[in-house]
């Protein structure tokens, strides 16, 4: 197994969220295909970020020149599902849908390009071989797993808070 195999594996899920994302705000109102393309990337990007945390930031936090980073990334992942849950709850053909919209994939697009051009290289530097073989081994049966009980869970930001 090539030492870039699991960011490669992350890359290319990064990649389709990016595709996904860039279709999702060529959408209009409260339509069928709107729906469907959220749903999409809801399941997608949160089932991503458990599995991502369980491969990858779990074997991270053991190696301390890279905790600051691996929280850091854990952190902006809890801010992603919550946005998600609150745009969730937001009236599709609202325009206070399509602002919020707008500021997620600002916020996600900044953390995966932060990940690949930051966090990825500096992780490579920490791993052995086995790291690398384990990490990939648990991100696709865990994504896998966590992509079934994946939901989209409205809820208004300000619930979240209490």
């Amino acid at each position: 197994m090539s030492t870039t195999d699991i960011f490669a594996r992350l890359k290319e899920d990064h990649d389709s969220h990016r595709a996904l994302l860039d279709k999702l705000e060529e959408t209009h109102g409260e339509s069928q295909e709107r729906k469907e393309l959220f749903e999409r990337f809801t399941l997608e990007a949160k089932s991503h970020a458990a599995a991502e945390e369980q491969a990858l930031y779990s074997t991270m936090m053991r190696k301390p020149p890279t905790t600051d980073e691996t929280r850091h990334s854990v952190a902006e992942h809890h801010e992603i599902e919550e946005m998600l849950n609150d745009l969730a709850a937001t009236d599709m053909s609202s325009g206070a849908w399509l602002t919020k919209f707008k500021q997620l994939k600002h916020d996600y697009l900044h953390h995966i390009d932060e990940e690949e051009e930051d966090h990825f290289p500096d992780f490579e530097n920490e791993l052995t071989n086995e790291d690398e073989q384990h990490m990939r081994e648990v991100f696709d049966r865990r994504k896998k797993a966590e992509k079934a009980d994946a939901k989209v869970t409205p809820e208004k930001m300000e619930d979240a808070k209490e």
